[in-house]
């Protein structure tokens, strides 16, 4: 029974292993401009790791001490992960009211080759809340990157300018590099006292981008949560993982 257990342990090991690194050769292709995928093939060798550890019978020759500890470590990460991925689903359909009178669409790259995978999904949906509300006023943030031809904020009105909305309408930030300068940029450019505010932004990232938001100086922000790829997901959020955990040591 100890050998039958150890072998579909093994079986196991490997074959999330190779899924794991298939799904970083998907990850890659899809060129959403970071190197996170290099986070699934490090699954995948400590995964291949462990299986010659249950192979070579590693566990039974560690001190007692070293699996309570080790066994503890695992049960803390499970809680944590499972944690922050409860909040982060929590707030992926967040909609906000109508007739805010601001949205801010955050950015997401705009390489070359065209824009992220993620873009086109806040871009359609800004689109959508803007039509259905005609006086609300759109922010677009977003800076240059160094592997981008422009910035990201103005290829977004250019978007949404072809969409049909109004030029008069957008007011685009070009300043910032990270969630939290695209809102306190965009917080600066928002003139109307005690305005109604909503972020636009893919559904794996509101929960932390309205704890941004909350934190610098929109305090009332509302959710408008747009769809993401759904062959991404898996890898977003794990990335969002990291992120959220990165935030609330930050």
């Amino acid at each position: 029974m100890k050998t039958m257990g150890r072998r579909l342990g093994i079986l196991l090991c490997v074959a999330l292993a190779l899924l794991s690194a298939f799904y970083a050769f998907v990850v890659m292709k899809a060129r959403s401009g970071t190197g996170f995928w290099m986070v699934w093939l490090a699954v995948a060798a400590l995964l291949i790791l462990i299986a010659i550890g249950i192979a070579a019978d590693w566990w039974s020759n560690f001190p007692r001490l070293v699996q309570d500890v080790v066994i503890s470590l695992v049960f803390i990460g499970i809680v944590v992960f499972g944690t922050v991925e409860g909040c982060v689903i929590s707030r992926m359909a967040e909609q906000a009211g109508p007739d805010l009178d601001y949205v801010v669409v955050l950015a997401a790259q705009v390489p070359p080759s065209g824009p992220s995978k993620v873009l086109p999904y806040r871009l359609d949906t800004a689109v959508e809340y803007l039509n259905e509300n005609p006086k609300t006023i759109c922010i677009v943030s977003g800076g240059q990157g160094v592997n981008e031809p422009f910035p990201e904020a103005q290829g977004m009105a250019d978007y949404l300018e072809e969409h049909g909305i109004e030029k008069n309408r957008i007011l685009k930030e070009t300043k910032s590099r990270t969630t939290q300068e695209n809102i306190s940029n965009s917080n600066d450019l928002i003139t109307k006292p005690n305005a109604e505010v909503g972020i636009i932004t893919n559904d794996f990232h509101m929960f932390r981008a309205l704890q941004i938001a909350h934190k610098n100086g929109l305090a009332e922000a509302q959710g408008i949560a747009a769809g993401s790829p759904r062959d991404m997901l898996a890898n977003n959020m794990l990335r969002e993982f990291f992120a959220e955990i990165k935030f609330l040591f930050s």
